[in-house]
């Protein structure tokens, strides 16, 4: 039997996130595979291949040693998506340049995770971390307290605000090692404001564009989409220099050619329902076969007793 380690942060809680490598992960329970949740990085755990789950922005040596002590990896490498790790189109304030800017977290996800995380180890009060806890829960404090200091809200700029010229970019923002200043390259067709999301595990993937009426488009605003096939092949070397196994990019068209705004390794599925989303998680699944000796047919496996209310078919180590 196949096994499958998904290693995480020990105070994520994956089970109760909409991750899409949660619902992947359900595909292989149901075609026999064995799947485990290892939330300690010096966990000695048995399996052919290790998936590297842990969702900040920078990941610690921890959970990058425990990942590489396995013979076959899944985002092994991808330590680092920050925006200054991923984007080639930041601006410095001595830079010259023309057009309209953007102002964004450097940490993926407006930091967001970070806090999370921090929040959740600073509740368990576990004895062995609570240094660590502690320190990352007020660090996270201090971070919003100080954009408060500096802006007037601990939320600025966490919606990436456009400005027409780097002239318009507050002081204080060029000299915050929590924000970026980078070029605003839209895509725009037939009037509405566009944006190209390519999301894959191994040599399966979902291609797609998304459609706005506003140039900063997140779920919530998105007025239209269609299926995609080609990627193009200028994006696909981008995943192979920065070794993406499995994740999401977002990314826009100008002039010919793709420009890649975000990177993400542990991306969720956002608000829909599973009759939408299960069967590309189905699809997603099959693309273990290209991390394997052999690829893997996943068959439908006969159904297994009934469990107690409540269990969790995913082991945790």
């Amino acid at each position: 039997m196949l096994h499958v380690a998904i290693v995480v942060h020990r105070h994520d809680r994956f089970d109760r996130l909409d991750y899409w490598l949660r619902a992947i992960s359900e595909c292989w329970l149901e075609s026999g595979i064995r799947v485990s949740v290892v939330k300690k990085p010096k966990a000695r755990v048995d399996a052919d291949l290790a998936i590297l789950h842990v969702d900040l922005t920078v990941i610690p040596q921890e959970y990058l040693a425990c990942v590489r002590r396995f013979v076959v990896t899944v985002n092994g490498e991808v330590s680092d998506i920050s925006k200054r790790a991923i984007s080639t189109n930041l601006l410095d304030r001595g830079d010259r340049y023309e057009g309209p800017v953007i102002v964004k977290t450097n940490r993926n996800c407006a930091g967001y995770p970070e806090e999370r995380i921090a929040r959740n180890g600073w509740k368990s009060r576990k004895r062995r971390h609570i240094v660590r806890s502690a320190l990352d829960h007020f660090k996270e404090g201090y971070i919003r307290a100080r954009r408060r200091r500096r802006y007037g809200s601990d939320s600025a700029f966490l919606d990436y605000t456009v400005f027409d010229s780097m002239t318009e970019v507050p002081d204080a923002v060029w000299s915050d090692n929590d924000l970026v200043v980078e070029r605003f390259l839209p895509e725009r067709i037939n009037g509405r404001y566009c944006i190209r999301t390519w999301l894959f595990f191994g040599d399966q993937d979902r291609h797609a564009i998304f459609f706005s009426h506003d140039p900063v488009i997140k779920s919530h605003n998105i007025v239209d989409f269609e299926r995609l096939s080609e990627v193009p092949e200028e994006l696909r070397q981008i995943r192979r220099n920065l070794k993406f196994d499995f994740g999401k990019f977002d990314y826009t068209m100008v002039d010919g050619r793709p420009v890649l705004f975000d990177a993400n390794r542990t991306p969720t599925i956002g608000d829909f329902p599973k009759e939408r989303y299960l069967p590309l998680a189905k699809s997603l699944a099959t693309g273990i076969g290209a991390f394997v000796r052999d690829p893997l047919e996943l068959k439908p496996q006969p159904p297994a007793p009934p469990e107690p209310a409540g269990n969790d078919r995913m082991e945790e180590a």
